[in-house]
């Protein structure tokens, strides 16, 4: 029986051709042929590194293909193994933010340190655990020819010289990866490899940013069984968690094809099919039945938004964020934590226990969802964060004494506080930013249950907890009794100010300002009064004139620094804007011009990334382009992980280091969107911050606040279309992008001033187009 694929259409010219049969029996008789683009990732031989390996996931399971010791590796993950041990520091009675405070009033800071900060270091866990390894023996096979990830696809070929090929693929949404080797002369031995929890003599612990080594986790030894097709490798974790990969394989007429699965269960957790089950039943429906239904959710994901711009380097790195994203995000899956699906598998825990960081490092990494288009995708982050808004709860309860919510800056998989450097670890604003994630997603989607249900609720909590907090000072206003800025002075004494830092205020006074705007949509006015009222009660945002935004009252920014925790007010939350005049306009070019004045010493990647995004806003293109190249020419490993140190020798960083993290690559792909397409301020520009060479750029169904769907395209320097999708009705305002009034458009609009102005109803289309020269 035959089956055709479609053919898959983009504005970036990318195709997908597959044509499979399958006989009788369901056995593959035909080959899988994806296409190739420019957008693909292609060398000429394996990587010898696990984290330059060629990657491949779903979210929830992921593989990491790549060469060790002559044999062809797998490296198998899941997102919810962890080793959820309790940090058994936090349940003490020191444990309270008031006990932090009375010791740094006293100037007495090292018991903090070494009851609060210092067990992170020590402790290997609570941590994100690897999985396995699947390898196989390619010594009889010779030099490979070419390693190719086809992104649209979302599938690896491997092409050896004597004309074996090896193509493998994650599925979209089943937890299965699946493997096909073509041409071979006789089967190859392959083999389940157990990460190294046994092995060895124990090496002690080591830096958490370079991992700590996995035989501290004092794990059991695992159990590997064989029978005739298949391999289970079966390990006990801590507290009767447990774990199991399973692989089986068939070999016909030279094709030895296979899948691989990786299921866990915890005390008390639902039950789901073991990985044995699901590879059993997987491949008796075969491989051309998963690629095929593989292929339909990824042909989903690309037609969401496209972008075609002149620098390739941009181009091809979007297109790579794209693809990560939609590898490590889904419902129904844990959200994207510092290394995602893709656990480093060297012997070690990953980079800070593979952790999730919530002050700075998760909030980044959803930035592309939003214009992006990929809301289905970015939904289970605030469904996570709602999962565990008990735990929240009772986090604020126990350590800040206080009704409401925030949430640990730095959590297990189940929410759970980890410790750390406890400013950011514990820091009191972390569940405003996390907030913004509630906001953005009611204003792209404008999905009225959720803003009722979901989006108020959480960020009325965190108000309440913000006041509740709180203490007036001797004017009469609000601030916190301790405030900090991450990651400021690291985890000193000094990381602490007494006065209320920019960053803290930032994310204070925008909370009472959505709180306040969300109230009144859903018509609670006595509330929105009040969290009006408590806005007033707090102070503006400090800064300078020549310098800009500080980080605390007297406190600049002058010496160079990774987080640009200073500027959140301006970027990501929009309190300091362009659109809000003068003043504004001077407070950002001044605060931009002292980052680029005091340099990039001790940036990483993403400052750069982040960089880009604050450059957008502020409207230069040019200066937006330069920093998102030099993060994708200089950060990035060849198979695009952002690995935060400066890899090109260069000199952009003195920070040289390898540790992987995907906050910066997705920054990247936001950073990109805003130079194309901004919403923040209730009015869309189209093509705000375009270099003045870029002439020709176009892109497609980008989203913007309201929850309309832009699509737009300039040719030599001049707009000549923008089609509007409205999904839920309402009126756009967009600053006219067309030369004067050289425009046409197929429905009745308003004009004032520079702003185009149109009334709409759901699922209408519209359409602006430069008007034909006579």
């Amino acid at each position: 029986m035959k089956h055709k694929v479609a053919l898959i259409k983009s504005l970036i010219l990318f195709s997908l051709c597959v044509l499979c049969s399958c006989s009788k029996t369901g056995q593959i008789t035909t080959k899988i042929r994806p296409e190739a683009s420019a957008y693909d990732l292609v060398f000429e031989r394996l990587s010898d590194r696990w984290d330059e390996a060629i990657p491949l996931g779903n979210g929830m399971v992921g593989a990491l293909v790549w060469k060790k010791d002559g044999k062809l590796r797998f490296s198998l993950d899941r997102a919810d193994l962890w080793d959820l041990r309790p940090m058994e520091n936090l349940n003490t009675p020191e444990w309270k933010y008031s006990w932090v405070y009375d010791q740094w009033k006293k100037n007495d800071y090292e018991p903090v340190q070494e009851k609060f900060d210092v067990p992170y270091d020590r402790s290997p866990a609570p941590s994100k655990i690897p999985g396995a390894a699947l390898e196989f023996d390619i010594s009889t096979l010779g030099e490979v020819e070419s390693v190719h990830l086809y992104l649209k696809q979302a599938i690896c070929e491997v092409k050896w010289k004597n004309g074996v090929k090896l193509l493998t693929f994650v599925h979209a949404t089943q937890p299965v990866g699946w493997y096909q080797f073509e041409g071979l002369e006789e089967t190859l031995e392959y083999d389940l490899i157990p990460p190294a929890y046994n092995l060895g003599n124990e090496s002690g612990a080591e830096n958490p940013v370079t991992g700590q080594d996995l035989r501290r986790l004092d794990y059991p030894e695992g159990k590997v069984s064989r029978d005739k097709d298949a391999i289970t490798y079966e390990q006990e974790g801590w507290g009767g968690f447990k774990y199991q990969v399973n692989v089986g394989s068939k070999i016909e007429k030279g094709v030895l094809k296979g899948c691989w699965s990786i299921s866990s269960t915890f005390p008390k957790w639902e039950e789901k099919a073991s990985a044995y089950e699901v590879t059993t039943e997987n491949l008796n429906k075969g491989m051309v039945y998963a690629y095929d239904s593989h292929l339909t959710w990824w042909k989903k994901f690309w037609s969401k938004s496209a972008i075609q711009v002149p620098d390739p380097v941009l181009q091809k790195q979007w297109y790579l964020e794209q693809y990560k994203f939609g590898s490590a995000a889904r419902v129904g899956a844990p959200p994207i934590s510092l290394q995602a699906v893709w656990t480093a598998d060297n012997g070690k825990l990953p980079p800070w226990k593979g952790d999730f960081h919530h002050d700075l490092n998760t909030q980044l990494s959803y930035w592309p969802a939003y214009s992006g288009n990929h809301l289905e995708e970015e939904i289970g982050f605030v469904n996570w964060l709602w999962k565990y808004r008990n735990t929240f709860k009772r986090y604020t309860s126990e350590y800040y004494d206080s009704k409401g919510l925030n949430v640990p800056g730095v959590t297990t998989l189940t929410g759970e506080p980890m410790g750390g450097w406890i400013q950011y670890s514990f820091g009191p604003t972390v569940s405003a930013w996390l907030a913004q994630h509630f906001y953005l997603h009611w204003r792209y989607s404008m999905d009225r249950e959720f803003l009722r249900q979901r989006a108020y609720p959480w960020i009325k909590d965190v108000a309440i907890y913000l006041e509740n907090i709180s203490v007036l000072n001797a004017e009469g206003m609000r601030q916190l009794p301790i405030s900090s800025s991450p990651e400021i002075h690291d985890n000193s004494i000094n990381a602490w100010f007494g006065e209320t830092t920019n960053f803290d205020l930032a994310l204070i006074r925008w909370t009472y300002e959505k709180a306040a705007e969300l109230a009144t949509e859903i018509g609670k006015k006595e509330e929105a009064e009040k969290w009006k009222n408590l806005l007033s009660q707090w102070p503006d945002l400090v800064s300078e004139t020549q310098r800009g935004l500080m980080f605390a009252p007297n406190v600049p920014y002058d010496q160079s620094h990774r987080h640009f925790s200073h500027l959140v007010g301006y970027h990501p939350l929009g309190i300091i804007d362009f659109s809000k005049g003068e003043l504004h306009k001077s407070l950002i070019q001044n605060t931009i011009s002292t980052l680029d004045k005091i340099g990039s010493d001790y940036w990483v990647g993403y400052s750069f990334s982040w960089l880009g995004n604050l450059k957008a806003r502020a409207l230069d293109g040019n200066g937006a382009a330069e920093a998102l190249k030099i993060f994708a020419e200089n950060f990035c490993l060849p198979n695009s992980f952002h690995v935060n140190g400066d890899q090109s020798g260069k000199g952009y960083s003195k920070f040289t280091y390898r540790p992987f993290t995907l906050e910066g690559n997705f920054a990247f792909a936001a950073g990109l969107q805003e130079m194309l397409l901004q919403s923040h301020t209730g009015v869309v520009r189209i093509f705000p911050a375009i270099p003045e060479q870029w002439e020709d750029v176009s892109f497609d169904q980008l989203r913007t606040e309201g929850a309309f769907l832009i699509s737009a395209g300039r040719t030599s320097g001049q707009v000549t279309n923008v089609q509007i999708c409205s999904e839920k009705g309402g009126t756009i305002q967009f600053i006219n992008p067309f030369d004067g009034d050289k425009f046409t458009s197929d429905v009745a609009f308003d004009i004032k001033g520079d702003l185009l102005i149109v009334k709409t109803v759901p699922g209408q289309r519209i359409s602006f187009k430069k008007k034909e020269e006579l």
